[in-house]
């Protein structure tokens, strides 16, 4: 048996007046998922313990089968394992985004956070900056390290870790209450602005409609993981295909293999048939178990507040990932299992995450012969009576690790 996780980052909403009282998951055209549903077990699962932040760091460990709450130093030190920073014990890593503030000549604490993502920035550009920021403001105990787009990280030698805001969770607000606490980061951060405001890549951005990275912003602080073994854990060789440095950096520190997949960026616009292809030959030409399809679209565009684009990146998860994945192993013979699922829901009205539990669908090729009258969203979910109130424990489920 081969097995095959579609996670759609961000995918599960809420009902929108706009959509006629449906969610977009609800409302997108989804033929694969539905089909699929129609044959296989629905229901929903918490994957954000109570007491935790809602997030892809601690909602993508409990997919994969991990407890939060014994697994979790925080998102950055994963994010650390796929740069390949290695940690000492004493440090903290830092999420390090390049965000877009408003230019528009008041304080650094009266300006507004405008852009999380400093229009999908690419890495090529963000190396550039993350490089003037480097030269100007690193010095000892403090590090600068690209990553991938806007993410990038920041380690601070025998720091602390100390409470500070997403900025996917203030967008539309002024700044200066959300600032951390910690002098030093405080200062980091209000300087960045004078050295990357007006630099000439970022007077270039403007000048093509583009939001300038003109800031840096802290958040996601913590300290070095200690994940086990995926394989050790559950018997399966497994693979991660994903754009971003979390999901890459799971992979790293539970010792599954990253499949580098040609124009995977993270965005709207991914090489969907290139991570659909990758999972493919992993399961049936090259002796993997398990593959982790990872799509971060459907979360960013949550974040944006753009509701046709999340139905659009929920229908390409279906046509052009989904279809592709289930086309490729009924061909190939196999037989195999698939659970598609969001990590957390990021609804269009929030534009950031909450807790709510989100929706999964198991599909397994063997058990073809009673269909069922379902289809694959949050209300036929909610009804299906199955419910992991402890979202970790839905992986041995779906593995049938007894």
């Amino acid at each position: 048996m081969k097995y095959v996780v579609v996670l759609g980052d961000g995918m599960a909403d809420e009902p929108i007046e706009e959509l006629g009282g449906k969610t977009p998951l609800e409302y997108a055209e989804t033929p694969m998922m539905d089909e699929m549903a129609a044959y296989g077990e629905i229901g929903l699962a918490s994957t954000i313990p109570a007491g935790m932040k809602p997030g892809s760091d601690t909602a993508n460990l409990a997919v994969l089968g991990y407890d939060p709450k014994q697994y979790y130093t925080g998102r950055s030190p994963l994010e650390a394992l796929s740069i390949g920073v290695d940690l000492a014990d004493t440090d903290i890593a830092i999420r390090c985004n390049l965000v877009t503030v408003s230019d528009d000549g008041l304080p650094y604490e009266e300006k507004t956070i405008i852009d999380h993502s400093s229009s999908e920035i690419s890495t090529e550009d963000a190396s550039i900056l993350i490089e003037a920021v480097r030269k100007k403001l690193e010095w000892q105990g403090f590090h600068f390290y690209v990553g991938t787009s806007y993410r990038h990280l920041f380690v601070w030698n025998c720091g602390k870790v100390v409470d500070l805001t997403p900025p996917h969770d203030i967008l539309g607000s002024k700044i200066g209450g959300y600032l951390p606490k910690e002098d030093v980061l405080r200062e980091i951060q209000k300087r960045s602005f004078d050295i990357l405001n007006e630099h000439p890549l970022n007077v270039e951005r403007a000048k093509k409609g583009l939001n300038k990275a003109n800031s840096l912003w802290f958040w996601g602080a913590g300290t070095k993981p200690g994940l086990t073994s995926f394989a050790g854990k559950t018997g399966k060789k497994g693979a991660m295909i994903s754009a971003v440095d979390l999901l890459k950096g799971i992979a790293v520190g539970t010792g599954m293999h990253n499949i580098e997949v040609e124009g995977a960026n993270g965005g709207l616009h991914t090489n969907y048939e290139g991570k659909a292809g990758a999972a493919v030959r992993a399961l049936t030409e090259e002796g993997y178990d398990f593959v982790y399809i990872h799509l971060e679209a459907p979360d960013e565009m949550g974040h944006q507040g753009s509701l046709k684009n999340k139905i659009q990146a929920i229908e390409y998860l279906d046509e052009r990932v989904i279809r592709i994945v289930k086309e490729g192993l009924d061909k190939a013979g196999v037989d195999y299992r698939m659970l598609v699922m969001p990590d957390h829901p990021t609804p269009i009205s929030k534009r950031t995450h909450t807790s709510t539990p989100i929706p999964y669908l198991i599909y397994d090729s063997t058990k073809r012969d009673v269909k069922k009258c379902q289809r694959y969203n949050e209300k036929e979910a909610e009804t299906s009576g199955n419910f992991f109130a402890e979202g970790y424990r839905l992986m041995d489920h779906y593995l049938e690790i007894k």
